[in-house]
């Protein structure tokens, strides 16, 4: 059995269930790994996402290309906003500096300001979460600014439903935080 068909009924038949939304918080993965980067603060200024992620309801990308949701199967928290958070927690963590999403919460200015743009972050039938895009690195002192492509993929099981959605949007943050602080901010 093809998993896409099944989890497409799984997400009509949740949603055919009544008003109630169900809403998934995604998971944090543990962070085993640290970088040293060349900044000791850093704004996660802009994090924008393409339309479909924007969205509230979890969707699932199908084999031919199609954007699919149930409607009632939704993000615990809104996505534009999740996103710089926990890209902003897992930066902190890997690379221990002081990381922030905007607006900058701080008296003294940050040494680099981040932007992400997301072309792709979304889930596929065939169970790989893809996000691709391209970051940017500012740097007010005059020291050199970057940027870069990412493209990026985790395996997770479609059978397992919304939650494993939820652990792999959260583990290719994690991995994206790790390859922005090696290739971004050293």
């Amino acid at each position: 059995m093809r998993p896409f068909p099944f989890l497409l009924s799984v997400l009509i038949c949740l949603s055919a269930c009544g008003a109630v939304s169900d809403r998934y918080a995604v998971t944090s993965p543990q962070v085993t790994q640290t970088q040293a980067i060349a900044f000791r603060a850093v704004e996660v200024r802009d994090v924008s996402l393409p339309a479909y992620a924007a969205d509230d309801e979890i969707t699932l990308q199908a084999a031919d290309g199609r954007i699919l949701s149930a409607g009632d199967v939704l993000w615990a928290d809104t996505p534009d906003r999740a996103v710089a958070l926990e890209l902003s927690r897992y930066l902190t963590q890997v690379t221990r500096a002081r990381v922030a999403s905007s607006p900058w919460p701080f008296e003294s200015l940050p040494d680099a300001r981040l932007d992400v743009r997301f072309e792709t972050l979304v889930a596929g039938d065939d169970g790989q979460y893809r996000a691709a895009g391209q970051y940017f690195v500012a740097v007010p002192d005059g020291r050199r600014e970057r940027s870069g492509l990412f493209d990026l993929a985790v395996a997770f099981d479609p059978l397992a439903g919304p939650s494993a959605i939820a652990s792999a949007r959260g583990q290719i943050i994690l991995d994206l935080a790790v390859f922005i602080a090696r290739n971004g901010l050293r």
